[in-house]
């Protein structure tokens, strides 16, 4: 047994375990709150498991979201060719850099950190991001990882720890019951899937629900269509703010009607009598190409 299994709240090297969390954050006054979506990873193991399930390569530049108080960015530094950290807190971003220079100095010239929120980065320092690693609030979660894959195309893998229910609607398929918006809209840009589960008692403080692992790989060619994102995810939109009802009474606000819709839904081949939790993201999309002329256009 290593000496880090037998000391599990502080460990020997530059990773932060239970101790070390409670000692920053009471230096900070940092008091974890459900309106933040705050519970920082206060294992040693679990952090390198992330890094290891995400396939973090010394030539990754890494983008991470919601840093906290620095557990998984310092083991990302030690993988990684560069990280750079995302954190909308004042505290915490204030703190990081100092906390990374205190236990990692011969990696903080490799370490970058952007204050704001996520949702409104429009470019990071430095190389372009490579894959993006995160502990994500639960609240914002997809939105977040949504977005930043939007933004940065550069961006080849992601790895986020998200709660177990969220985790299961990004990677579900057509046909599963929790199959959604956000399975369709993570399908756009990636193929994804669940990479594991991770227990309440390695944050603090504990939440009350499980989290889970979700991979997803930048799809190497992009959905073949002549819609754009924006009339893709229109239909997406309108397909699931119904998903009880048939495609053609769900799209029939989208297509100016339901005959529209019907129009549109068997051009594409589909039928009108199918719901969304049935179709694939490539089935969106066609159902698009065919939209009414005289319908509206989303905004781009």
């Amino acid at each position: 047994m290593s000496t880090a299994e037998q000391q599990p709240d502080r460990t020997p090297d530059a990773l932060l375990g239970a101790a070390d969390i409670r000692e920053l954050a009471d230096a900070l006054g940092v008091r974890p709150t459900k309106q933040k979506g705050q519970n920082f990873v206060i294992d040693a193991n679990t952090v390198r498991r992330i890094v290891r399930t995400a396939d973090v390569r010394p030539d990754d530049v890494v983008v991470e979201v919601g840093p906290g108080l620095g557990s998984l960015t310092l083991a990302l530094l030690e993988a990684a060719d560069r990280v750079t950290a995302v954190e909308i807190d004042d505290v915490l971003a204030a703190a990081l850099p100092a906390t990374i220079a205190a236990r990692m100095p011969e990696r903080k010239d490799r370490f970058a950190l952007v204050h704001s929120d996520a949702l409104l980065v429009e470019e990071l320092p430095g190389p372009p991001p490579t894959a993006l690693v995160a502990n994500l609030p639960y609240n914002v979660a997809v939105p977040v990882l949504l977005t930043m894959l939007d933004r940065f195309p550069s961006i080849e893998r992601t790895l986020v720890m998200v709660q177990s229910e969220v985790a299961d609607r990004l990677a579900a398929r057509p046909g599963n019951k929790v199959y959604g918006v956000p399975s369709v809209k993570a399908n756009w840009y990636a193929d994804v899937k669940r990479a594991g589960a991770i227990g309440r008692n390695v944050f603090w403080p504990a939440p009350n629900v499980d989290s889970g692992l979700v991979s997803l790989v930048r799809r190497t060619e992009p959905i073949k269509t002549t819609a754009s994102k924006a009339e893709v995810f229109a239909v997406v939109d309108a397909a699931f703010a119904q998903r009880r009802k048939t495609l053609r009474a769900a799209l029939s606000g989208w297509a100016g009607s339901a005959a529209g819709a019907e129009a549109a839904l068997v051009a594409a081949g589909i039928s009108p009598q199918a719901r969304g939790e049935s179709l694939t993201v490539e089935e969106f999309a066609a159902i698009a190409e065919n939209k009414p002329a005289h319908a509206e256009r989303p905004a781009l």
